[in-house]
């Protein structure tokens, strides 16, 4: 057709070929664009999912509540456990720390047999609720209240659970 064109000599004919041709080659960069973009849409849902999963955004923030709980619950362990418990060992019973692992197997894994534990005594640790008795079994020194040892018991699991970094380093 070109060569018609040629010897026509129509310039309008060849510039029709020539719109023609562009919008052919133009017509095929849509296409394997459109096919490239469904299949970026195919992949999207599991690129998201794994995203998510793997991703730090999934970690729950710790609310003002929480923290102010962790600060508590450091101050409550400083005053009441720290003398036996420094660093979640233990200085009187080596084989009862407040590691996972010594946790579990003492039967004290969650926070409420911590609770249990704390306000009660077991063995040789005093206990420290309002109503622990017998009174042999129970500290001398200072009562905790309730909500104090729910505290206790919360922070103790959460420091169990991250291997008991550094008190120290969490409240600056």
């Amino acid at each position: 057709m070109k060569i018609a064109s040629l010897i026509s000599g129509s310039t309008d004919y060849t510039r029709l070929l020539s719109i023609k041709d562009n919008v052919t080659r133009e017509e095929k960069p849509i296409l394997t664009r459109a096919k490239e973009v469904m299949f970026f849409k195919s992949l999207a849902p599991p690129l998201v999912a794994a995203l998510l999963v793997l991703s730090p955004i999934c970690a729950t923030p710790l609310s003002s509540a929480q923290s102010v709980d962790i600060q508590r619950g450091t101050t409550l362990f400083r005053q009441a456990c720290i003398g036996c418990h420094d660093a979640g060992g233990n200085i009187i019973q080596p084989g009862s720390t407040l590691f996972t692992k010594d946790l579990q197997r003492n039967g004290v894994d969650t926070e409420e047999a911590i609770y249990r534990v704390t306000y009660y005594g077991k063995g040789r640790m005093p206990g420290f609720g309002k109503e622990c008795m017998p009174r042999g079994q129970c500290t001398f020194g200072a009562r905790l209240e309730d909500e104090e040892i729910k505290i206790l018991a919360e922070f103790v699991k959460l420091q169990a659970d991250q291997g008991w970094p550094s008190i120290d380093t969490q409240e600056k």
